[in-house]
This record gives structure tokens, C-alpha cells and sequence, in this order.
């Protein structure tokens, strides 16, 4: 499956954190408000539950938007129409921007690729988070959480329509648990690296929150 796919890198005046992405989403979720896209929600307000067309990241102190398909209008007009992003108490202004378009791979592939996490993968909901601190050794909980990130690409797949007509084979290889903050709630993340039979382009995101810059992963040559 080939996606054209858009990266639109947003220097500002002074160095984002990573919490600032959240921020980032919701200012130009409510600036691009009529187009459900730009933050995943319905005129009512509720959720949708979709693997996200923009995505909004910090990556080492610079501000990092994808967009794909139907997202794709959102990074443009960003692009063409936003210098200064207004992050609550402060705003930032845009010095630079950086805008690239290109199409990637999505799919199930014969060899094996090494990918690292930029930013926490929030791996665990309540259900299996109560069964990963149950399990006793990390071989137990490498082996779930190598079954979660299987069940990541593949919710993914079917969001995008893509069928995966081959098994999936993950492998976990250095992994560590991270404190973060979601909503202003401590979560448990993961920081590390694994391997997959699949290809993803680079910056997007896997797992929970990903329009929010959880879960941002690369690959590594």
C-alpha cells in the first residue's frame, strides 16, 4: 500500500518539550475546527475512533506534523496560513517551516525491520495493564507486549483498509519502561527498540494517543 504522505516541521523562536504537542493539537484542533481530521471528534463532540490522518509531534525541540489522506488539506493550510502557535500561557512564534511530500510504503514485507520509539509507546490499557504487572518475569511481559504491538499495526492496517494477508512477527529487543503524563494523568510508556516484518513510514505513530506524539517510531538502518 503506497501513501502519500506529508511532514511539515515547525521551528519556533524558542525549543518545544515533548508535552508541548498535546498544546499543539489542541490549537490547531479548534483553529481547523470543521474538519474532523485536525482532532478527531464529531460536531457533538464525541470521539472518533480511527487511527489519525494528523498527527501532532515534538521531536528534539521542533514541532512535527504528519499528515496522510484525508489529513493531508490540514498540513497544507497550516503550512500556508499559521505563523504563531498559541500553547495556552505562552505562545511560540514560527521562524521556519519545512515542508516534505513523499510516498511511503504501508504493508506486510518478507525481511525484518528494526524500528526505535522517538517517544513513549502507550502500550497498555486498564485491562492488559493489570494483566502486565500480574506477570512475574520481563520474558512474560516481552512476550505480551510483542503481542499488543502485532495488535497495534494491525488495528492500524484496518483503519487505513490495508488487509494483511501475512502473519505479523514482532520482536522485541531492548526495551525500558518510562514515566509520562497523558491529560495530566502518570501513565507507564515504553522507550526502545523491536523488530517487524512490516513497513511503516518513519514518524508515525503506534499504540495509544499517537495524534498526540505517543508511540512516534523510525527506522533504523
Amino acid at each position: 500500500m503506497q501513501i502519500n504522505n506529508l511532514r511539515l516541521w515547525l521551528i519556533t523562536d524558542s525549543s518545544l518539550n515533548r508535552a508541548d504537542a498535546e498544546k499543539i493539537r489542541g490549537y490547531l484542533g479548534n483553529f481547523f475546527w470543521n474538519n474532523s481530521y485536525a482532532h478527531q471528534h464529531n460536531y457533538a463532540g464525541d470521539l472518533i475512533y480511527r487511527y489519525p490522518r494528523v498527527q501532532y509531534k515534538v521531536i528534539n525541540g521542533k514541532s512535527l506534523l504528519i499528515g496522510f489522506n484525508e489529513g493531508s488539506e490540514i498540513v497544507e493550510k497550516t503550512f500556508y496560513n499559521i505563523e504563531t502557535i498559541n500553547l495556552g500561557k505562552s505562545s511560540k512564534v514560527i521562524i521556519n517551516k519545512e515542508l516534505e511530500s513523499c510516498y511511503y510504503t504501508f504493508a506486510v514485507i518478507p525481511n525484518q525491520i528494526k524500528y526505535s520509539f522517538l517517544t513513549p509507546w502507550l502500550a497498555l490499557n486498564e485491562k492488559n495493564y493489570e494483566k502486565y504487572m500480574m506477570l512475574g518475569d520481563w520474558r512474560q511481559r516481552k512476550e505480551l507486549l510483542e503481542k499488543i504491538l502485532v495488535g497495534n499495526i494491525i488495528s492500524v492496517s484496518k483503519s487505513l483498509g490495508y488487509t494483511v494477508d501475512k502473519p505479523i512477527e514482532a520482536g522485541i529487543e531492548r526495551f525500558k519502561e518510562v514515566r509520562t503524563t497523558l491529560k495530566g494523568t502518570s501513565m507507564i510508556g515504553f522507550l526502545g527498540t523491536f523488530f517487524v516484518n512490516f513497513e511503516i513510514p518513519d514518524f508515525w505513530g503506534i499504540g495509544k494517543s499517537v495524534s498526540r506524539g505517543f508511540g512516534t517510531i523510525k527506522k533504523i538502518y
